[in-house]
């Protein structure tokens, strides 16, 4: 696949009030079948807000609240498709249950998310997840 200039993609790192994370279960490649954060591609005339917000929908039923910047992760070689950035933030959520739809083949809130072996480069935005989380709990 051709480029000349990164996709910009968004991600959520969703905890509820149990302090899990929301991971999926990738449907496609690449890493099908790994989990990963719920997220996608910006479209054009989207904000990357509305992107998260959307794909979080589209993705596991689960509507956004408050979208609080966690960091912008650019290394060219985080997705082997293509280079691609993503824009990732923290959500929380209270009494909401995911259900799978779009390109995710499952949703669920993992405890102990840390353990699982994520997609992407998503082990880093999830270390920066749980601190930015833990520092900032309500």
């Amino acid at each position: 696949m051709g480029q000349d200039r990164p996709y910009i993609s968004t991600d959520c790192i969703v905890f509820d009030e149990s302090d899990r994370v929301l991971l999926i279960r990738r449907k496609n490649d690449p890493f099908r079948g790994q989990h990963a954060f719920p997220g996608g591609f910006i479209e054009i005339g989207e904000t990357a807000e509305d992107s998260a917000r959307r794909e979080l929908k589209e993705e596991t039923g689960i509507e956004a609240g408050e979208l609080r910047l966690l960091g912008v992760y650019s290394d060219p070689g985080r997705d082997p498709r293509h280079h691609t950035i993503t824009i990732a933030y923290l959500v929380r959520v209270q009494g909401q249950t995911p259900v799978a739809g779009d390109d995710a083949a499952a949703a669920e809130f993992v405890a102990h998310a840390e353990r699982e072996k994520l997609a992407f480069d998503h082990d880093v935005i999830l270390r920066d997840a749980l601190k930015l989380h833990a520092e900032t709990r309500p």
